[in-house]
């Protein structure tokens, strides 16, 4: 298995095809901002999609970007659209993207990072401490998680 970045891969449209399998709206939305070159207008010049891969096979997806659906702030950088396909859930590969992230941060001289979402349980796992609840761009309360970053 390895991480590699959309924006610097050799096959994008290979593997945009595979995002675009995912079972969940956030999925296909990420599809369609990528599809149509728009995320990065969205979410940051500097962000990226970081997707773990064995061979041919799309196992999670994860954006590391500056911004995310909790808008305004200035919070940043955030880990977003993240994403697991069912047959791959339950191994916590999505360690394997998060310790990604964080070479990136370290790299930036950044020491924390968020995560906006409802999910109770998950990202404790990988060291995400609540934060606080912050209100998303549609209005709706949100846990936001935060790591500090050696």
């Amino acid at each position: 298995m390895q991480v590699i970045d959309y924006y610097k891969c050799d096959r994008p449209e290979y593997w945009l095809r595979q995002i675009k399998k995912s079972d969940w709206r956030a999925g296909q939305f990420l599809y369609e901002l990528l599809s149509e070159n728009k995320f990065k207008n969205t979410f940051g010049e500097k962000s990226t999609v970081l997707m773990l891969v064995n061979d041919d096979e799309l196992i999670s997806f994860c954006t590391y970007a500056e911004k995310d659906d909790i808008q305004p702030t200035i919070l940043t950088p955030w880990i977003g659209f993240v994403y697991t396909f069912p047959e791959y859930r339950g191994h916590r590969y999505l360690g394997n993207l998060f310790v990604e992230i964080e070479k990136l941060a370290k790299a930036e001289n950044i020491h924390n990072i968020f995560i906006s979402t409802n999910h109770i349980g998950l990202y404790e796992k990988y060291g995400y401490e609540f934060y606080q609840i912050m209100n998303d761009m549609e209005g709706e309360p949100s846990r936001v998680y935060r790591k500090y970053i050696d």
